[in-house]
């Protein structure tokens, strides 16, 4: 009995913890956020706006004093209101701790897994998850990673019990991997360091073309033993899925365009896309979206701009090319935090704020396919929105005081935010 009683006491200790916060509760009342300025998340902007949402649905947005408010009242003068922010090809709630085997779960074995599902391995109750929060990312596109296809990945709310609750648009996309035009010399197998022509290059395209063949003989076939991979890319070659394909150099987007239209591929969006500033007519022309590469990295060779990254988005969308930014890389789920601060420093070199805006908001839902119910501050979306001290895209007043996800009150507490309340206190004698 004594041992019982130590267990139970240990597991109610680790569950404090370890675990997330409880999910918030559906709201019960309507809300009217009133004399924020309000930041569509499409350009537009309102001065002392009104919001209104009720049932987790936006019902009203315009001028405070044009509309009536109803139910509870937030003043929020002074403060401004955005729409939660998107953070797109995201191996958030995939990997916990990248040390531990156990905790990792972002790929498969195998090169051609476009019937693996991310969202069955998504963590809900992830530390890192809780901790986008607080600066208002409030919506991922969970990615798988990986082989040459790695899998479809699919959009969660970060506010939920498990994946079920979580999913807002299972299985948006298939993600492929398309070959490297160069190849880095491996120090540690002898040999030389720096780029090099990836010799192998022709024969992986050469794999992906083969492999895309079979699935459309397989998918006509009237067999009843059906290949599971080939049948996966059944909504890409049809036209309902994306089909996201992760590519950089300026020879090898070209030829995934030239590649997308021989396959007749409908729906593609191209990911990293590092010098995609470089086809941004062909890319227009073929109506082809880009999640832009992270803006907080070096270039990535001795002659490009120093401040390549910083620009690379804004070079795009000047041009008129359908762009958001992702932020995959060394210590993408954690930094995934950062995304206001990296549309932020979009807009210091050259965007506009509210164009850098639509960068991690309006823009990012219309590549993932969700502009329907997230994305912008409009009538009958979803009430995905936080309320800021002061501009959300700089890292000194990006200071949340209230954040709704479907209407839901949030929890703007984290593991961090903890230690930051108990280590402020150490200085403040």
């Amino acid at each position: 009995m004594k041992n019982l009683i130590y267990i139970v006491v240990l597991i109610t200790f680790f569950g404090k913890v370890t675990a997330q916060q409880t999910p918030s509760n559906d709201q019960s009342e309507a809300i009217s956020i009133t004399g924020a300025t309000a930041h569509i998340g499409n350009g537009e902007i309102i001065e002392n706006s009104i919001i209104i949402f009720e049932n987790g649905k936006i019902t009203a947005v315009g001028i405070n004093g044009n509309i009536t408010v109803k139910g509870k009242t937030i003043d929020a003068s002074g403060r401004h209101v955005y729409p939660g922010f998107i953070a797109p090809n995201s191996t958030l709630g995939l990997v916990e701790i990248g040390a531990v085997r156990a905790t990792d779960d972002d790929s498969e074995i195998g090169s051609f897994n476009p019937h693996i599902r991310s969202i069955i391995a998504y963590n809900a109750e992830s530390k890192i998850v809780e901790s986008m929060r607080p600066n208002g990312v409030l919506i991922a596109q969970i990615t798988p990673r990986g082989g040459v296809i790695s899998g479809t990945s699919s959009v969660v709310q970060l506010d939920a019990w498990n994946w079920e609750d979580a999913s807002i648009k299972t299985d948006d996309g298939v993600h492929m991997n398309w070959p490297n035009i160069y190849s880095q010399g491996r120090w540690w197998m002898g040999e030389d360091p720096g780029f090099k022509p990836n010799k192998k290059y022709t024969e992986q395209v050469v794999q992906i073309e083969n492999f895309l063949a079979q699935a459309k003989a397989s998918i006509k076939s009237t067999s009843i033993h059906k290949n599971l991979p080939h049948h996966a890319m059944k909504g890409v070659l049809d036209g309902s899925t994306r089909l996201y394909v992760h590519v950089n150099a300026e020879k090898a987007i070209l030829d995934v365009i030239t590649f997308a239209k021989e396959h007749h591929l409908k729906k593609i969006v191209l990911v990293d896309a590092y010098e995609a500033y470089k086809v941004v007519d062909q890319l227009k022309q073929n109506n082809i979206a880009v999640l832009s590469s992270r803006p907080h990295k070096t270039p990535n060779f001795e002659d490009d701009d120093y401040d390549l990254p910083y620009k690379n988005a804004k070079l795009l969308m000047d041009a008129g090319v359908l762009v958001a930014i992702q932020n995959s890389g060394g210590m993408e789920r954690s930094n995934a935090r950062n995304l206001p601060f990296q549309a932020g420093t979009v807009a210091a070199h050259g965007l506009d704020k509210e164009k850098a805006l639509q960068l991690i908001t309006g823009n990012s839902a219309k590549i993932l396919g969700i502009d329907q119910f997230v994305g912008t501050l409009e009538v009958g979306k979803d009430a995905t929105l936080f309320i800021s001290q002061g501009d959300a895209l700089d890292m000194r007043t990006n200071l949340l005081e209230k954040a709704f996800i479907q209407g839901r009150d949030i929890s703007l507490e984290s593991h961090h935010t903890k230690l930051w309340k108990r280590y402020s206190k150490k200085y403040s004698k």
